[in-house]
């Protein structure tokens, strides 16, 4: 494949479209998130099927982006980890999930 013919190919994500949410993981957490309060974190982990070194990696891209707040706390002497969509984090979701609906024609 020539240099012009790699850069004929269009961008995967749609314009606009929020890369941060957009990768499949990140998108499946947040899609579990958004219809919780707050989850804790090995039940997201079993939930969507992410090692804890990979779930660990991409909620801490979505804290950093200000979708996910990231709780830590003891019940008793065990440690636990609470995951909660941000107000801005619950925003981009829902803009995402508009955009898609308009991208795919629904």
């Amino acid at each position: 494949m020539t240099r012009s013919e790699r850069e004929a190919i269009p961008d995967p994500v749609p314009s606009g479209i929020d890369k941060v949410i957009h990768e499949p993981a990140r998108l499946l957490i947040m899609a579990h998130l958004a219809v919780v309060d707050s989850a804790d974190f090995l039940f997201i982990m079993n939930q969507t099927g992410l090692t804890f070194g990979n779930l660990s990696s991409h909620m801490s891209r979505l804290e950093d982006a200000g979708y996910v707040e990231v709780r830590k706390k003891f019940i008793g002497k065990k440690p636990n980890t609470v995951l909660k969509l941000t107000s801005e984090g619950r925003r981009a979701f829902d803009d995402y999930r508009r955009q898609m609906k308009q991208v795919l024609g629904e």
